[in-house]
């Protein structure tokens, strides 16, 4: 049996040290927003045969002077999607699309659509993605804290959804060092593995509720949370093991294409999930072990300086 309780400050000192490191590297090399969070222009074309992003983003760097970001999506339509951090007139759009169809004459450059988005609107739509998110861990740590009242819900909503930002965090870690630009890519990551690592930690809440019932007070509450991580580590792995495999064949394909819009999920994605199975494992149950032991040692004091209960019945919060 592994003794994450044990090793419950290493856990947290590498994540301390990977969230700091990640801040400083922000810091220096700066966060990329796309168009939807800074505004900007928008275009799409349609293009056949094969075409390189990089050599795209060189013609219309040069035709319109400004840092530029070019996707393509392949379907039943191929598309260039190309962004640009400032707004363009109908002639600078006309120019820049000459530009790229005299570049590349053989693969059929056709412009399907453009919108310019204002500020503003970025700002709005940036702070309606936080509000979401914000309401999406609310709802967590309510529905967490009903469903293990008896074992301190409220408590274990709430380390759970420490646990959900320390994973949103190192999805926005990924984006940052591989310089994808922040777009709703990142939302839809950060959304998709909050559900996905909420749904590990219930399981070992679960395990450890259904433990506490057959141990109650004959182990201490550490232990009765170590055993149950220890129960559900083989499910956790299985589990994220199958994402990952899909998540990697999808990064690689992508990125042999030079599908840039889905390896600007799939690659975070990885990342994520991988982070949803260590801070499910190393994070949620240790920290919350943690909290319980602090409000067991201040009730003590408060009742006389008792021994503190370890029991996890005794502190409902």
């Amino acid at each position: 049996m592994i003794d994450f309780m044990g090793k419950k400050k290493i856990y947290f000192t590498i994540s301390i040290v990977i969230i700091a490191i990640s801040l400083i590297y922000s810091f220096i090399f700066g966060v990329k927003l796309d168009i939807q969070f800074k505004g900007g222009a928008m275009i799409n074309y349609s293009y056949s045969g094969d075409i390189n992003t990089d050599d795209v983003e060189g013609v219309v760097e040069k035709a319109t002077g400004e840092d530029v970001s070019v996707q393509k999506t392949q379907g039943n339509i191929n598309k260039l999607i190309v962004s640009l951090p400032k707004s363009l007139s109908i002639d600078s759009q006309k120019k820049m699309t000459d530009e790229i169809a005299k570049a590349f004459p053989s693969n059929n450059i056709v412009l399907l659509d453009s919108s310019n988005v204002n500020a503003s609107m970025g700002k709005e739509f940036f702070a309606k993605c936080m509000v979401a998110i914000a309401l999406a861990s609310l709802l967590i740590i309510i529905y967490v804290g009903f469903r293990f009242r008896k074992i301190g819900g409220i408590s274990a909503g709430a380390m759970g959804v420490i646990a959900l930002f320390h994973d949103a965090f190192m999805v926005f870690a990924a984006f940052t060092f591989f310089q994808f630009p922040i777009n709703d890519n990142f939302i839809a990551v950060v959304l998709t593995i909050l559900g996905f690592s909420i749904n590990d930690t219930i399981v070992i809440y679960d395990r450890i509720r259904e433990n506490e019932k057959i141990y109650g007070n004959k182990k201490e509450l550490a232990e009765i949370v170590n055993l149950s991580i220890n129960q559900s580590l083989t499910r956790s792995i299985n589990t994220s093991g199958c994402g990952l495999l899909v998540m990697i064949v999808t990064c690689i394909v992508a990125y042999i294409n030079g599908v840039t819009s889905i390896l600007t999920f799939a690659l975070p994605m990885i990342i994520g999930m991988i982070s949803g199975v260590y801070s499910t494992i190393c994070i949620a149950g240790p920290l919350w072990v943690v909290w319980k032991n602090y409000r067991a040692k201040k009730l003590s004091q408060k009742t006389g300086g008792s021994k503190p209960s370890s029991s996890i019945g005794k502190i409902k919060i």
